[in-house]
């Protein structure tokens, strides 16, 4: 079943109010890769790089420029 444009606005208007997005670009082939290893953890691509950034992130402040 298509979706409506009404319902396409909808979800626009929706992840515009919730969600900031952020563009990564990596070389070609990297994508499949990361990819792939965000499969092999069962995860999405985003939930990947989400998980990625935050424990990054919780590093950082355990183990400042070590």
């Amino acid at each position: 079943m298509p979706v409506s444009k009404a319902q396409i606005r909808a979800n626009a208007k929706y992840q515009a109010k919730a969600y900031d997005s952020i563009f990564v670009r990596v070389p070609k082939g990297e994508k499949d890769v990361i990819q792939n290893h965000a499969q092999s953890q069962n995860e999405s691509l985003n939930q990947f790089v989400h998980r990625a950034i935050r424990e990054t992130m919780a590093n950082d402040v355990e183990n400042p420029e070590e």
